[in-house]
């Protein structure tokens, strides 16, 4: 009779094989970790571009912003300056008004023959208040513009 041979495992190829088995998913895992970390790195910096893209909009915003803030602060120191200025004008010639009315009176006491001289409007004495509250005033918009 023949005999027939079994190939007879030793006991270092089950060991081979069990390294050989986690050597295999040591391998797939570090190379897993390493897609992981590249995928973790490309969103991390697609992120830091979303940031910086959005900072550069604020800023062109708030630039925008500035440049508009000074255009009306500009705007409101004209009006305020031609206010001060409109202001006076009405003291002076409130005052003039009133040296008219005083020779008109020294005129007709000396005379004799009675003018007839108006009182000065309150509205001329507060410019501020307006004369008829309810009208609005009309405006347009090319009188802002110098």
């Amino acid at each position: 009779m023949a005999t027939k041979q079994q190939p007879t495992s030793s006991g270092s190829d089950v060991v081979d094989q069990r390294y050989a088995t986690y050597d295999e998913r040591k391998r797939k895992r570090m190379i897993s970790n390493r897609e992981s970390a590249r995928r973790s790195r490309m969103k991390k910096q697609q992120h830091l571009d979303e940031l910086i893209s959005q900072t550069s909009q604020v800023q062109e915003q708030n630039k925008k912003l500035r440049q508009m803030i000074d255009g009306a602060s500009h705007l409101y120191l004209n009006f305020a300056s031609e206010n001060n200025v409109l202001r006076a004008q009405v003291t002076e010639l409130n005052d003039r008004l009133q040296s008219l009315n005083s020779v008109l009176q020294i005129a007709s006491e000396v005379s004799g023959m009675p003018f007839d001289i108006p009182d000065i409007p309150d509205t001329l004495l507060e410019p501020w208040q307006l004369p008829c509250p309810i009208q609005p005033i009309p405006a347009s918009a090319d009188m802002f513009q110098y």
